[in-house]
């Protein structure tokens, strides 16, 4: 194990803004508590807590690299709307202590999988006058939208009626 420091500097800091990850032509990764890890010379990775990664399109894979300064690495692939991307995420479940602050979160090869900033303000537009509950009832709303293929992102909602027949051929 090795310990960071001014010959290989790391620096894990608060992602500043909304962070998204896509997939295939879907967000599968949406988070306002992302984790920036800042290593040496190498570009910066976004790391997401699992609740806000669709983990429902991702299988665990026998793939598994050593680093000596934040532990063993496990490997997801991807595979969505008949695309696959393997070994495409990766997660430090139990990271060395200077680490702690990745542990469980899943980031992304840049290269299988676009990670990028969003602006609240383009997701929500009025997101500022929003208390946090009713941006997340938005958010919940926008999963069970369609994804721009003809499903859902989620799957639906329950029925809210037993029996939608109606008397008048359905018009009203």
């Amino acid at each position: 194990m090795l310990t960071p420091g001014p010959d290989h500097p790391i620096t894990l800091e608060p992602g500043a803004r909304r962070w998204r990850a896509l997939f295939a032509g879907h967000v599968i990764a949406d988070t306002c508590d992302a984790v920036v890890l800042r290593e040496a010379h190498l570009a910066p990775v976004v790391y997401f807590p699992p609740a806000d990664v669709a983990l429902e399109y991702m299988s665990r894979t026998d793939r598994s690299t050593h680093c000596p300064y934040k532990g063993d690495a496990a490997y997801y692939t991807l595979l969505m709307d008949g695309q696959f991307a393997e070994n495409a995420a990766w997660t430090y479940e139990t990271p060395f202590p200077a680490m702690e602050g990745i542990a469980g979160r899943i980031a992304f090869y840049p290269e299988k999988v676009e990670v990028y900033q969003a602006d609240d303000a383009s997701v929500n537009p009025h997101h500022v006058d929003a208390a946090p509950a009713d941006r997340r009832a938005v958010d919940e709303v926008v999963l069970h939208t369609d994804a721009g293929d003809g499903h859902s992102q989620r799957d639906p909602w329950p029925a809210t009626v037993e029996n939608p027949v109606t008397h008048d051929g359905g018009l009203r």
